[in-house]
């Protein structure tokens, strides 16, 4: 059966969810370049009745040397005041992943994480995934899947696949579903996150027909 059918023009259910997915996950890497070109952010607003600190990070391999208030977290930093709001917040209180990013390499959630812990740290957001404008294999897999759906968590599921497949290039889907157990997602599309991670390491899984555990 032909995925669009020349009749009519009409384009089938997974043409249109292939379509969406690769706007979802491009879509989560977009509009920031400009703020990853600024070095150094030094018009920062803060509470000056407060604690605050300056600190030093590097984001997606850019430093920025920024004077944050003691009781930001790393999300707000990041979203709030670097401009990059590929990190999604969801609970905001460390349960359901949305908003992971690598601190170090590691995958951490950004909203337990305080901004003043970061200083010294290189953080990796998801707009710090693709290079040069090419989606990394991870990105290339979910669209591949179709593993994205309302895409709400997709760019957290982005940060712990990319994190995992740096300690662990070729991972099963077991070890898979274990490094991403942190991450919820709404629609259930559980299996499809799972199988796109094991291709992006070489397994070569091919997807499910529903998206449920």
């Amino acid at each position: 059966m032909n995925d669009k059918q020349p009749e009519t023009g009409e384009w089938s259910r997974r043409d249109f969810l292939a379509g969406t997915s690769a706007a979802i996950v491009v879509a989560a890497t977009a509009g920031t370049l400009d703020a990853q070109r600024q070095e150094t952010v030094s018009a920062i607003a803060v509470d000056t009745t407060v604690p605050h600190s300056m600190i030093h990070i590097t984001v997606n391999g850019v430093r920025h040397d920024v004077e944050v208030e003691d009781r930001w977290t790393l999300a707000e930093l990041l979203r709030d005041r670097l401009g990059l709001t590929g990190t999604k917040i969801g609970c905001d209180r460390g349960e359901c992943g949305a908003c992971t990013v690598l601190i170090d390499d590691a995958p951490s959630y950004s909203c337990s994480n305080l901004a003043v812990w970061m200083d010294g740290k290189s953080v990796t957001t998801v707009e710090g995934v693709s290079a040069g404008g090419t989606l990394s294999a991870v990105q290339q897999a979910f669209i591949s899947h179709d593993a994205p759906q309302c895409g709400f968590c997709t760019s957290g599921q982005v940060m712990t696949a990319t994190g995992l497949l740096k300690r662990n290039p070729h991972p099963s889907l077991a070890e898979v579903k274990t490094a991403m157990a942190g991450n919820l997602c709404r629609c259930g599309g559980y299996n499809r996150y799972a199988e796109a991670v094991v291709a992006a390491g070489g397994g070569g899984a091919r997807p499910s027909a529903g998206g449920a555990q």
